[in-house]
């Protein structure tokens, strides 16, 4: 009888085991990472708009123009963890990361913006939703994300260099959006408006005024 039991158990496992190792496998999340700027040129971007000018100069993709303009991928993402540094000039001036972000007939971009704040408020890694609801935090505070109205922080605020170059990490995950600047988290929060769209780099349109942005990269979560 000892010998039955013990090799029915050996028969379950044999079966047991490998069905166990599909399920978690299945379960396992896979990620592909790339460059989405090759530090040459403007390949897998557009300018839909009919103005605003983007160059490649020493590694870098530079944006001059006296209206607002995105420049934007010619993918669209999902879920993924997106990264790049931006470099402001002195003066008057701001910018933003898209993502997950639409375009209008015309071409025009619209949706969710990590914001590049230059101004004495520094709200730098804020989010706004441009074309649309606008400021989404800190501003305006968030059904189910009470910490919008004490979140923005003296560390939050200071997170963003003014003169220098800064490193922007966006994830997103379903509708869980977080934003990091140079290694701060400053915003984390749950919107369900849109799950799929376009990255872009922002112009806002100040003449003469010279955007930098480099190392530029993408992590898809599938």
């Amino acid at each position: 009888m000892m010998r039955k039991t013990i090799y029915h158990r050996r028969i379950y496992l044999s079966i047991l085991v490998p069905l166990m190792t599909i399920f978690f496998a299945s379960k396992v999340v896979h990620a592909d990472s790339k460059k989405l700027f090759n530090g040459k040129d403007l390949s897998g971007w557009h300018n839909p708009y009919p103005h605003g000018d983007a160059t490649v100069v020493d590694g870098e993709i530079h944006l001059l123009g006296d209206k607002k303009f995105f420049l934007l991928t010619n993918e669209r993402y999902t879920d993924f963890t997106f990264e790049a540094e931006v470099k402001m000039p002195e003066g008057r001036s701001n910018s933003g990361f898209m993502f997950r972000c639409q375009k209008r007939e015309d071409g025009s971009a619209f949706g969710y913006q990590a914001e590049v704040d230059t101004s004495d408020r520094r709200w730098s890694g804020g989010l706004y939703d441009e074309g649309r609801r606008r400021w989404l935090h800190p501003k305006k505070p968030i059904r189910g994300n009470p910490y919008n109205d004490k979140y923005w922080t003296v560390e939050r605020r200071n997170a963003f260099n003014r003169y220098e170059w800064n490193r922007y990490k966006i994830t997103c995950k379903e509708d869980h959006i977080q934003i990091w600047v140079n290694g701060v988290l400053t915003t984390d929060l749950y919107d369900k408006l849109d799950r799929e769209g376009y990255i872009g780099l922002q112009h806002h349109g100040e003449k003469g005024q010279l955007y930098r942005f480099r190392n530029i990269s993408i992590t898809t979560i599938k």
